[in-house]
């Protein structure tokens, strides 16, 4: 997958000389100072909040896209740089989307109601649906943005 919100991978190798001598390898990936689990507690403008929140959307419009549930979306799965780039990573319990799930997955605290209620055909739209805890603690970190005024 090659998308500017979801991490890529630049280059794999071995530091072994031989196939006997094979034990680890290594992935290399863009640089990303943070993870948005780290820096939740910090003062966020409304146009930074929006900026995270319009990065993760458009990473997952893109995972879907390609037919693949990610299944882990927690704020220590999205990761930012200085310039307040977002990539979504980790794509351990990730799986295409028709294919039969387990309920026992997803961070117990993220995890979307289809998931919950340990449903065997659950999709993408729970991502979708669900997107709110990825982005905040249990207390509400979107609930910080002022409310909306109506026109008028």
């Amino acid at each position: 997958m090659q998308h500017e919100n979801v991490i890529g991978l630049l280059d794999v190798f071995t530091p072994a000389s031989s196939l006997r001598s094979f034990h680890d390898f290594y992935l290399v990936m863009p640089f990303m100072q943070t993870d948005l689990q780290k820096i939740m507690g910090m003062e966020f403008s409304e146009d930074k909040i929006q900026y995270l929140v319009y990065q993760m959307l458009k990473g997952l419009k893109y995972i879907h896209s390609a037919g693949v549930i990610h299944r882990d979306l927690k704020p220590g799965n999205l990761a930012v740089n200085e310039d307040c780039e977002l990539k979504i990573l980790d794509f351990g319990l990730a799986r295409p989307a028709d294919a039969q799930m387990t309920g026992y997955v997803v961070t117990r605290w993220y995890r979307a109601p289809e998931v919950i209620l340990s449903w065997m055909h659950y999709n993408q739209t729970g991502q979708i649906l669900h997107p709110g805890p990825a982005t905040e603690p249990q207390e509400g970190f979107l609930s910080a943005l002022p409310p909306r005024q109506p026109p008028g």
